[in-house]
């Protein structure tokens, strides 16, 4: 005898045979009951949960010979035909390939005439959200008012691409997904009397890959009921679904838990060489960290776990995870997954997926630590506070500034006499060493220490290490990266990194005080110290450079006018008050 497919051999031929949809069959019964059967519905929901197989019921129980009543007898001609599909006034017709207003055309000539086998004329048209807008219009005045004698059923999986005036004339009813329970049940029932032996954790687990659709479900056992002879095991289920039990899955999550990513890649060989895929790998594992954040936050998670059949064994590696760690786990599992789809090597972008998830917690700890060097308040301090190294650094900062604004009031005052003079001359302050400055740039100070500090060690260090610093800029702040990285760093002076820019503009930009901070937050982290970030012109710098190089011999480069006497050099302490303050604010008074 031909072998008829389960999910053919058991669709429900009456509406006590349907699973899971209890509020629509106790509605259609109660329409036919008390004969008030509407003359077009919609039936809409996901694949596989029985809205065709409703809608044929339907049609046999209105045109059932001994009814029409609320269930149909299943024994009389016209049940039967209906079944097999051999009268002509019930007709199902595709719309995925009568899509065209010419078919709808058709079907409208014909509605008219009455039926000549049954007592109503049934259209079933399925997948109606294929019919193109011309086949709608036609459709339109037929369905809103149709001969008596006929009825129109619509399916569809995907309602919201149906015309409003089309769902405004029918009566629509939602079929949802087929709880876990009601899939089990109805699969163990139907392997007792296929003869099939059937573990319950394999049925519970084939019913949880069918994702609520029935038919997906029966395709599935009758798949693995043939593999294996009539036996179906968990294990047989896994191996022909190519899914992974969720004890593996506990072993890669104490790996991860650990940090041991020697295990963690001896667990991914063993999975590659037992045939799995790596995308498939990933997407379980998502599945898995989602369960365990579902355990740890729900209190009765045991119907909402996909991969996890027995929550309560699994509650003590939930209970290893914090939950922001498992957040961040789930979002970058996600992330990963959507890469793997154009990646050339899916295995290696899961090794480096899971060993990121390794070293997450590793990292978070020092770039708290760095940040308390650097002086920076971060925001995942504990409570919000400033740490006692923060402090520390801050108060080192505070008292390097007063140090430098006592020692400029001392000078201002021994040298009074010479500052009288200098302002005489009404000469502008030339603290910089180059002969020209560029229009609208500022100096820093003490650049002469600078030019002179260009080759030492510590510079060619930060040089060495200066892409480091430029990728740590990008993942701490991608937009401060686009201003940063058109400079380059030029000398290294005690705690200051003189960085020269091409442009005024991402020179300026980079100067504010939330990009200057994310900018010497990296220097603590990456050159192993805090720095100040000290920032000029790379034409300025040019220039210096050459300057100092054409007098090799002097100790401090200063521009003078030519008729100048030594009593009229400026002091220092004026040029350190215009770069500080800018040329405009800075007036000299006898």
């Amino acid at each position: 005898m031909e072998h008829i497919a389960l999910y053919r051999a058991w669709r429900p031929q009456s509406f006590q045979d349907m699973v899971g949809q209890q509020h629509i069959i106790q509605t259609l019964q109660n329409a036919i009951r008390e004969q008030r059967v509407s003359h077009a519905y919609l039936f809409s929901g996901p694949r596989g949960t029985g809205k065709t197989s409703a809608a044929k019921v339907l049609a046999k129980a209105v045109n059932c010979e001994r009814g029409p009543g609320p269930e149909p007898c299943n024994e009389c001609p016209s049940c039967l035909r209906i079944t097999a599909g051999n009268i002509m006034d019930v007709q199902e017709i595709d719309a995925a390939s009568n899509r065209g207003v010419e078919e709808i055309r058709d079907l409208r000539d014909k509605v008219k005439y009455a039926p000549t086998e049954v007592r109503r004329k049934v259209y079933i048209i399925d997948e109606v959200h294929m019919l193109t807008t011309e086949a709608f219009n036609a459709l339109l005045k037929t369905l809103e008012e149709p001969p008596p004698h006929v009825m129109f059923i619509l399916a569809t999986t995907e309602p919201h691409k149906l015309p409003a005036t089309i769902i405004s004339r029918c009566q629509r009813f939602d079929f949802r997904r087929v709880s876990l329970e009601e899939q089990s049940g109805r699969l163990a029932e139907i392997c007792l009397k296929e003869g099939i032996t059937a573990d319950a954790d394999a049925l519970q687990y084939i019913a949880r890959l069918s994702d609520g659709g029935m038919r997906d479900a029966l395709s599935i056992l009758d798949q693995i009921s043939s593999f294996t002879d009539g036996q179906v095991t968990y294990q047989q289920v896994l191996g022909m679904t190519g899914g992974i039990p969720s004890e593996q899955f506990a072993r890669l999550a104490t790996a991860i838990l650990d940090g041991d990513m020697g295990r963690l890649l001896e667990l991914v060989e063993q999975l590659m060489q037992e045939g799995k895929s790596a995308d498939k790998c990933l997407e379980n594992l998502l599945y898995y960290f989602r369960d365990l954040l579902m355990i740890k936050m729900v209190p009765n998670a045991d119907k909402l776990t996909d991969r996890v059949l027995n929550p309560a064994d699994f509650r003590d590696m939930a209970a290893g995870f914090s939950r922001g760690r498992l957040f961040q786990i789930v979002e970058t599992l996600n992330r990963y997954l959507g890469e793997m789809k154009y990646a050339t090597h899916p295995q290696t972008l899961f090794e480096v997926a899971l060993m990121k998830l390794c070293t997450m917690q590793q990292e978070a700890e020092p770039a708290v630590t760095s940040s308390a060097q650097a002086g920076v308040s971060r925001d995942s301090s504990a409570a919000g506070q400033p740490a006692a190294g923060e402090l520390d650094a801050l108060k080192r900062q505070i008292a390097a500034l007063e140090k430098k604004l006592e020692q400029a009031i001392q000078a201002g005052g021994v040298s009074g006499g010479g500052r009288d003079q200098a302002a005489g001359q009404r000469q502008t302050p030339a603290a910089a060493p180059s002969p020209r400055v560029s229009s609208g740039s500022k100096l820093p100070p003490q650049l002469d220490k600078f030019i002179a500090s260009k080759d030492s060690s510590d510079s060619n260090a930060v040089y060495k290490q200066w892409s480091t610093v430029l990728q740590a800029v990008k993942e701490e702040r991608v937009t401060v990266h686009a201003w940063f990285v058109d400079g380059e760093p030029v000398s290294v002076m005690d705690d200051a990194v003189l960085v020269a820019f091409k442009n005024t503009i991402h020179r300026d930009t980079t100067e504010k005080p939330a990009n200057r901070q994310v900018i010497e937050q990296v220097f603590a982290t990456r050159l192993g110290k805090p720095y100040r970030l000290v920032t000029m012109m790379l034409r300025d710098w040019t220039d210096a450079s050459q300057k100092s190089a054409a007098k090799p011999g002097t100790e401090e480069l200063r521009l003078e006018h030519e008729h100048d006497t030594a009593e009229e050099k400026t002091e220092p302490w004026i040029d350190e008050a215009i770069q500080l303050f800018g040329e405009d604010l800075v007036v000299i008074k006898e």
